[in-house]
């Protein structure tokens, strides 16, 4: 009888928001789930002229890597500059293309869905045809494949297939290598414009994480492989530019070098989460001011966890990097009203936006910990894991990300007043409001699964008023036995039990149904898009 109600209220609520969509075009309705947020001309106090100078160049460089996420993810973005719908031709800017990516399905008239390959593999090549193509390039993520005037196969380096932009993305840091005063940023810049050039990133990315004397930073280059779920191998370009927060930056420092402390702190085998990233590892606190690319297709990425290269990782170390300014719009935007509405009254009263923001620190620093390499010779986890590794990946930095978090608060390392009630409720509604992403790509699959695994647990349940109630006496055991898990899986490559759990878990419940049509009704964004004041 409950799952009759449940339903039959689905088909009403429905037709509800049907009726009242009547009038307005399909993109219309899409883009109101994305809250318009204005970035502000930044503060250049404190810069001096050759600074801002280097500032302009950053953006005129992430611009470029804006052109080349178009042509891997559609094509001409001047497709879209004739549609005499301006909603239309607004959310295919969101999306770079004519497909939502929540679903990856077209809001378009005349497309199928999305590619699984995006624009990286030939659209009739088969699996069997990819196996048999024996050029080793072919798995790099710095490669798109192309078939030949023949019809075979081959691997085109980026440098190559996007050269016009990558030159001038090239000449651009040069550019900002000459005027910059920081010997620091002039050797980073050097070594990115070399790196773009060849496909060859170590000796940037080192140099990227020794460069930690500069308020300003410009992130650039093919990082997040996302966008390719058919093998999850290539990388798609993005940029982001960003200004430091410099004290914030430094009382984050502390926890780099708990790294090995906070390593030994996971559950399970400790043989299972081995790895520590070298002694270059940072965090940096930032204010985003300009996206290009990747970074700014669909929802947006509050924080990262750089470079992916477990080369350099382990030899120098990683940078985390949180995005004050839009951490605080997320949760002002989608998580606290989300909570608001799908929380029973106690349980709002532990919403809280610096539980937010440490939930963000740690699942950003937990992305950097665990394990690499299998312990059984099966080679990286990615290699094991294959296509799944990256949903695994997600779950288990998000999952871990809480688990740390809840500890620390617990034994009172975290500069702030929250408890872990507090923790435990931010991230569950954080959670529940990212499951709208779908299960179209990694991140949506990561969150669905969360919830899943979680509400078979008893920690969340959904009751029939349509609020949620929180289990708090073993939410923290629940996530640490779920990171065992995953950390059990990554290190022993066992691909048959991730495939399994991704398949099991990686599904749209009819609970996070109910909840998507209530958020819609209410007019809660999924997520942010941004403008410039400037």
């Amino acid at each position: 009888m409950k799952k009759l109600t449940i339903a039959l209220s689905l088909v009403v609520v429905a037709l509800v928001i049907a009726s009242c969509g009547k009038g307005r075009s399909k993109a219309e309705r899409l883009l109101e789930n994305y809250a318009e947020v204005v970035i502000p001309a930044p503060d250049l106090s404190g810069i001096t002229d050759n600074g801002k100078e280097v500032l302009n160049l950053y953006r005129f460089a992430a611009d470029e890597a804006d052109a080349i996420y178009w042509e891997q993810n559609f094509g001409p973005k001047e497709f879209f500059s004739a549609l005499p719908d301006p909603a239309e031709r607004t959310f295919a800017e969101v999306n770079y293309g004519p497909w939502n990516r929540i679903d990856n399905q077209p809001f378009i008239e005349g497309f199928g869905p999305k590619p699984a390959g995006a624009r990286f593999y030939p659209d009739d090549m088969t699996d069997e045809e990819f196996e048999a193509f024996k050029n080793p390039a072919k798995n790099s993520p710095y490669t798109i494949i192309r078939r030949k005037a023949d019809g075979s196969l081959e691997a085109v380096w980026y440098h190559e297939a996007y050269s016009e932009h990558v030159q001038k993305i090239a000449n651009l840091l040069t550019a900002a290598a000459d005027i910059t005063i920081k010997a620091s940023v002039r050797e980073y810049l050097l070594q990115m414009a070399h790196a773009v050039r060849t496909d060859r990133y170590y000796s940037a990315q080192r140099a990227w994480l020794e460069m930690t004397d500069s308020k300003m930073d410009i992130v650039i280059g093919p990082t997040e492989t996302i966008d390719d779920d058919r093998y999850g191998i290539k990388a798609s370009y993005g940029a982001y530019v960003l200004l430091k927060n410099e004290d914030r930056t430094r009382s984050l420092q502390d926890l780099c070098d708990r790294l090995p402390e906070l390593q030994a702190s996971l559950p399970g085998d400790p043989a299972y989460h081995h790895f520590v990233p070298g002694a270059k590892s940072n965090i940096h606190s930032c204010d985003v001011i300009y996206y290009g690319g990747y970074p700014n297709a669909g929802y947006k990425n509050i924080a990262v966890n750089l470079p992916y290269d477990v080369r350099v990782q382990e030899d120098f170390g990683s940078r985390t990097i949180l995005f004050d300014n839009i951490i605080r719009e997320k949760f002002n935007r989608t998580v606290f009203p989300a909570g608001m509405l799908l929380l029973e009254a106690d349980e709002c009263a532990h919403l809280d936006a610096s539980a937010f923001y440490w939930g963000v620190v740690f699942r950003e620093i937990a992305q950097s910990l665990g394990v690499k390499e299998t312990v059984n010779g099966k080679g990286s986890v990615v290699e094991a894991l294959g296509n799944e590794a990256l949903t695994i990946e997600k779950v288990k930095s998000n999952v871990l990300g809480a688990y740390l978090c809840a500890r620390e608060v617990s034994a009172h390392r975290i500069d702030a007043l929250i408890d872990t009630k507090d923790v435990i409720t931010t991230y569950l509604v954080n959670i529940i409001r990212a499951c709208r992403f779908g299960n179209a790509d990694a991140t949506g699959r990561a969150n669905l699964i969360i919830y899943n695994f979680l509400a078979e647990q008893g920690i969340l349940e959904r009751k029939s008023t349509g609020h949620y109630s929180i289990d708090y006496s073993k939410a923290e055991s629940v996530l640490s036995s779920l990171g065992e898990l995953l950390l059990y899986m990554q290190a022993t490559g066992d691909r048959e039990a991730a495939d399994e759990f991704v398949s099991k878990y990686a599904v749209v419940p009819s609970t996070i149904k109910a909840d998507i049509v209530k958020l819609e009704l209410e007019k809660i964004p999924v997520d942010i898009r941004i403008s410039y004041e400037y």
